[in-house]
């Protein structure tokens, strides 16, 4: 795997392998690592090829944001933390509507596992609102606040039951934060698309330009580096325009 890149701008870029094979993954692994701080390990690939690939791309030097959103009873939660810490990820996530048990008992078992086995915490976040979803879909569900009141409330929670930040919409950056005041609390921001590209199924979207001066610590792109003739200069393309947003 290539040296990765030191820069601000790098270390906020996370690329999402949303393959389906081990193999295609490494090789983007390997030819991005220069222009990526990190490497999103979602359901597909997770399902796919399983925790192997985690470790392997852990092994070579490379950082991962598992990108699994577990939800489920308080204990398997509080269980899959410990898992997730001893593959040693960078970043994982919870879906925040799961309460404040499950997020308080997750973090609290994943801080007691790096104590007892020496190992790197890593930073839990909380999943608020999908960014394929908007005001129908929560009415569908049986939600009536506005997605950025649902947001706003499922982020505050999050901040209060130990999670170390959350995973949100880019629209909702600047919202966020407002709502939670602490300077420290992480903002993932998935579904970025550059100036000029598909949204596909991502209905509140920014460019990585507008994500980074809201706000956001991270972004996470995926379709518009992979699906790109050159992954690398469409990467070197977005690291382009956060760099533009920090000489500003």
């Amino acid at each position: 795997m290539s040296t990765p890149m030191t820069s601000p701008e790098v270390n906020k870029l996370i690329v999402a392998l949303d393959v389906d094979n081990k193999t295609k993954a490494l090789e983007l692994v390997n030819s991005l690592s220069h222009v990526a701080g990190m490497f999103k390990v979602g359901s597909q690939l997770f399902t796919a090829v399983g925790p192997e690939i985690v470790r392997e791309i852990v092994a070579s030097g490379g950082r991962i944001f598992l990108d699994l959103k577990f939800h489920d009873i308080p204990a398997t939660v509080a269980a899959a933390g410990i898992e997730a810490t001893r593959m040693g990820v960078s970043i994982f996530n919870i879906h925040a509507s799961g309460g404040r048990e499950m997020m308080l008992r997750t973090a609290d078992a994943v801080s007691q596992c790096a104590s007892r086995e020496g190992l790197t915490r890593p930073s839990v976040i909380g999943v608020t609102l999908l960014t394929s979803s908007d005001a129908v879909e929560l009415n569908q569900v049986g939600i009536t606040a506005a997605p950025a009141d649902h947001t706003s409330r499922l982020a505050r929670l999050a901040a209060d039951s130990g999670m170390d930040g959350v995973v949100a919409s880019p629209p909702d950056i600047e919202m966020l934060r407002s709502a939670v005041a602490a300077p420290d609390f992480l903002i993932v921001a998935p579904g970025v698309r550059p100036a000029g590209s598909e949204h596909h199924d991502q209905k509140r979207t920014m460019t990585p330009a507008q994500a980074i001066a809201a706000g956001a610590d991270y972004i996470v792109v995926g379709r518009p580096i992979l699906t790109a003739a050159d992954p690398v200069a469409a990467a070197a393309g977005i690291l382009g325009e956060i760099s533009n947003v920090a000489k500003t």
